[in-house]
């Protein structure tokens, strides 16, 4: 079992309250009546092991969690290959380079593309 509690009843979503894509699925999710765990990763810091388990779950690299074109990641890091405990400390000290929103419920893990993805979870 990983560090992250999951539940049936409950959706819990990642995502940074700077993110327009983050806002509309809130917006929707609530819309919609969906249960939902906010969890803002630039308010809430993410542990390393977290944030391996949120790359674990996706089926994802580690690295594949970083959003190479987001200007923070632009302005601060040169396109290179880094360490997975590398990329972990880059998503620690800069929360806004994960691509999210990412949402959980169960053991079912989706990172949402369009807002309207949340109800497939």
């Amino acid at each position: 079992m990983g560090e992250i509690a999951t539940s049936e009843r409950q959706i819990t979503l990642f995502y940074s309250s700077k993110s327009t894509r983050a806002k509309q699925t809130l917006a929707y999710a609530k819309a919609e009546g969906l249960p939902i765990m906010e969890i803002d990763i630039l308010k809430v810091p993410l542990t390393g092991t977290q944030i391996a388990e949120l790359a674990n779950r996706l089926y994802i690299e580690i690295k594949d969690l970083v959003n190479q074109e987001h200007p923070s990641y632009k302005s601060h890091f040169e396109p290179h290959e880094f360490s997975p405990d590398d990329w972990i400390k880059m998503i620690k000290h800069n929360p806004e380079i994960m691509k999210q929103p990412i949402a959980l419920r169960g053991d079912i893990t989706i990172l949402i593309e369009t807002p309207t993805d949340i109800i497939k979870i």
